[in-house]
């Protein structure tokens, strides 16, 4: 039975925020290293992914696009709910009534985001593509949060190297379909919650289907994939999430198309304006009311969005970026090597080999790229191709739980339409314990205007990838700063080792 179609409100005008009584409980921050993130740990100072559930309290994007873990704390665990008098009934997929149990449940996000977000988390509906170990750390935590409905799409069964890095999967489960085996520990941790599983293949799926979600979150697919499934939800106006992960690195990228959410803050002596902030945000309505003796402001804004084909494979970095060469030469070179993976599988259907033809194809395309976003030639170097392609197709729990948790906390941003949304592409790099965040959009119109048939506009595709040896590719990128002489024997990139692969620990 598929849930109930839910449509959130597409307006710009502001929402009063419901009154919660008591005080909001201090978030709990996690330890930071040099400014970013650091994975939780348990008392032997191991890192973990079991049992970290992270909701929002704030934005969690600095002004320079790094990942801050401010304002997030634990979500309601299955010793809270077991503490909850009365019976566990399913919730009602209109999410206009909240029980007294789910508030006892609820409440120390409720005294977060307020009642109303949370009726509207109860009421949402998301499809989660792929159950792998980052879908894993996305479905705890946005059933732990309340939602009304988790639909799980894996045509795939459960194998052996399934297991280092997934939390819902044993032994037992070997040889059964992973979204199924997943869906049975799923639901134990929150029974309010529909979990659905769906054995079957998305590529199958009809246009149509993607209308019974308000939420499309895509996990480890292909550019291919995630353009098909980012389209369908582009025709049924429906938001989207990407992302995966290769060991320590991986991605986060969104098209809400066109969000509108209210900021609630202390009026500041400087009045904020109705109209344009930036190129994707505009503010629409300004309001302000007395709490306490105090000013409160309440903006309302609007962020535009470009979909997967046209920000996440080709577009340029903001004008910000290319004005300033102190700002080119701190992004991430890991943008060059996913945009390089994503052509790579488009146009092989597969991911690099551990031979020096597929070796040798990926640099000179991870170089292409890396020009095209005019960063500087000596940001990317042998080291770090080395580096991502030794992490190419592996999974490292703690760097899971970090992106799914930012995931899935942006999400819970999204549904209670009061928090600065990500905008649009988030880049992490475990090594470092960043998350960088950068607004990837072409030139043109952005948000609906992308669909209008009047839009000239064309999917921009990367650059046609040719097989290798052949005269113009040579031409291009003959001269590439990293070549064969730094590439070096095939043997220094150990693809897909066991030492790499599935690890539970950094």
């Amino acid at each position: 039975m598929e849930p109930q179609q839910q449509t959130l409100p597409a307006t710009g005008s502001i929402e009063e925020p419901a009154a919660v009584s008591s005080a909001p409980a201090a978030p709990q921050q996690q330890p930071i290293q040099g400014g970013a993130v650091s994975p939780p740990q348990d008392s032997t100072g191991v890192f973990t992914s079991q049992g970290v559930g992270l909701a929002p309290s704030q934005q969690t994007f600095d002004s320079n696009g790094v990942f801050s873990p401010t304002g997030m704390v634990p979500l309601p665990d299955q010793h809270v709910m077991a503490g909850v008098s009365g019976a566990v009934t399913e919730h009602p997929a209109n999410g206009n009534t909240i029980s007294a149990d789910e508030i006892a449940l609820y409440d120390r996000q409720i005294r977060l985001w307020g009642m109303k977000a949370q009726k509207k988390i109860q009421a949402a509906n998301v499809l989660l593509i792929t159950m792998k170990a980052l879908a894993n750390e996305i479905a705890k935590n946005l059933v732990l949060a309340g939602i009304g409905s988790l639909t799980l799409v894996d045509d795939q069964n459960v194998s052996e190297a399934d297991l280092g890095a997934q939390f819902f999967l044993s032994g037992e489960n070997i040889g059964q379909n992973r979204a199924e085996a997943a869906s049975r520990e799923i639901q134990k941790l929150n029974p309010r919650v529909k979990v659905i599983a769906d054995s079957g293949s998305i590529m199958e799926k009809g246009v149509s289907y993607f209308s019974a979600f308000d939420i499309v979150i895509a996990t480890d697919l292909n550019a291919t994939t995630l353009a098909f499934i980012n389209t369908a939800t582009r025709l049924h106006h429906r938001q989207f999430y990407a992302a995966g992960s290769h060991g320590y690195y991986g991605y986060i990228f969104c098209d809400l198309i066109e969000h509108d959410f209210v900021l609630q803050r202390d009026k500041a002596n400087v009045s904020t304006n109705v109209g344009q902030e930036s190129r994707t945000r505009f503010v629409t309505d300004v309001k302000t009311q007395k709490e306490g003796g105090k000013t409160i402001e309440l903006v309302a804004k609007r962020e535009l969005y470009s979909t997967w084909d046209l920000a996440a494979e080709a577009s340029a970095l903001p004008a910000e970026y290319l004005k300033s060469p102190r700002r080119l030469r701190a992004v991430t070179p890991f943008l060059s090597c996913l945009r390089a993976l994503w052509a790579f599988e488009q146009f092989h259907n597969r991911i690099p080999a551990h031979n020096r033809q597929d070796l040798e194809y990926f640099t000179k395309s991870a170089t292409q790229c890396h020009s095209l976003l005019s960063l500087p030639g000596d940001t990317l170097n042998s080291e770090i191709l080395r580096s991502f392609l030794q992490n190419i197709g592996s999974e490292i729990a703690p760097v899971t739980a970090v992106l799914g948790g930012e995931l899935a906390q942006d999400v819970i941003n999204v549904l209670g339409q009061n928090q600065q949304p990500i905008q649009n592409m988030v880049i992490f790099d475990g090594n470092k314990m960043e998350a960088n965040q950068y607004a990837l959009h072409p030139e043109g119109p952005l948000g609906l205007a992308q669909l209008e048939p009047a839009n000239p506009m064309m999917p921009a595709m990367m650059p046609t990838m040719m097989p290798m040896g052949d005269p113009q590719m040579d031409a291009q990128l003959g001269n590439s700063q990293i070549g064969e002489q730094q590439m070096g024997n095939p043997q220094m990139f150990p693809m897909g080792q066991p030492n790499m692969t599935h690890q539970g620990a950094l």
